[in-house]
């Protein structure tokens, strides 16, 4: 009998309800949705991260008839997911969240970015994400394309090797753990099992934070740096700014500092005007995000799903400034 893996949605009623435009989580929209759209049309949301699907069921059930959700997801298991909804304002793309900018400039009423992994990625062992259970170092979010974890591993140079655990999993035993990999690599052959790697780290690494796995970080970097994570978010949150109608939002949970910096700093960069100093009576680059809150899960929350004690959801809203490549 096949196994399965559930998967509980952080933050799902505060993201939904940020998206779908509540003054306050919990909360109805404080106006009708775009409500000067063409009678024969609805707005359309993106759900970003499909994952098991907890966001987009809950959006479809808030959505105007005349409304569409589109959603992104790399990972076969979530399109497998998707194909179980039948609802006819719903589809889904085999693509990453950083080919949003692919939508029309200024179709989109809401974008939501849940980001990181999801728990039957992290309970599967044949998918290689953890390193409490044994299977092949894969962490590949879409296993039809790319390079796995051991194969980047069986080529790696030791300073390639250190700089994606020091950068993507911000370990300062970067420098040993990756001179114990090549050395491994070159007395036995390259690893090949989560377990294998996280031993190696355990012996390495002889100090840790109470409660943490040895191997924590280094895991965390490799699949940041397989999937090219963080450069995705980067450009999706670009694209955000082109496909999102004035008003829409933007809603995005992270779960750990890497991500969040990039978010945090993405909002704040595009929610003021910026003069050019060089051109003093030039008029300034308008703002084009209002930051509307930062929201954590409750205690409750936490208590009934651990795995969401690190969550940080940010919300923005687009401004009425021009839209690039709009058409008027």
């Amino acid at each position: 009998m096949e196994a399965t893996w559930t998967h509980t949605t952080v933050l799902l009623s505060e993201a939904v309800d940020a998206l779908l435009g509540a003054a306050e989580p919990g909360q109805p929209p404080a106006a009708p949705l775009l409500p000067d759209l063409a009678p024969d049309s609805g707005p359309v949301f993106v759900d970003a991260t499909f994952g098991r699907g907890g966001h987009s069921r809950l959006i479809l059930s808030k959505l105007p008839t005349a409304a569409r959700l589109i959603a992104f997801d790399k990972d076969l298991d979530a399109l497998a997911e998707a194909a179980t909804i039948t609802d006819a304002r719903f589809s889904i793309r085999h693509q990453g969240f950083s080919h949003l900018g692919e939508l029309p400039a200024g179709s989109v009423a809401g974008v939501l970015l849940d980001l990181g992994i999801s728990s039957p990625q992290v309970d599967n062992p044949a998918r290689g994400f953890s390193f409490r259970f044994e299977g092949p170092l894969d962490m590949r979010m879409d296993t039809t394309r790319g390079t796995s974890v051991a194969e980047w591993l069986a080529d790696a140079e030791v300073g390639q090797i250190a700089e994606v655990i020091r950068e993507y999993g911000e370990e300062r035993f970067a420098g040993p753990i990756a001179k114990a990999i090549v050395a491994r690599r070159q007395a036995r052959g390259p690893l090949s099992t989560t377990t294998e790697l996280a031993q190696l780290v355990a012996d390495t690494v002889k100090t840790r934070e109470s409660g943490q796995n040895p191997a924590t970080r280094t895991f965390q970097a490799f699949r940041i740096f397989i999937n090219a994570e963080l450069e995705e978010l980067q450009q999706a949150l670009e694209a955000s700014l082109r496909v999102l109608q004035p008003g829409g939002r933007l809603v995005v949970i992270s779960f750990h500092s890497l991500e969040d910096r990039i978010v945090k700093q993405f909002i704040a960069k595009h929610a003021k005007e910026v003069f050019d100093r060089r051109a003093p009576f030039a008029a300034p680059h308008v703002m084009q995000f209002n930051a509307l809150a930062r929201i954590k899960p409750s205690a409750a929350e936490v208590a009934a799903n651990p795995r969401s004690r690190s969550a940080i959801m940010r919300v923005a809203e687009r401004t009425a400034a021009a839209v690039p490549g709009a058409h008027s």
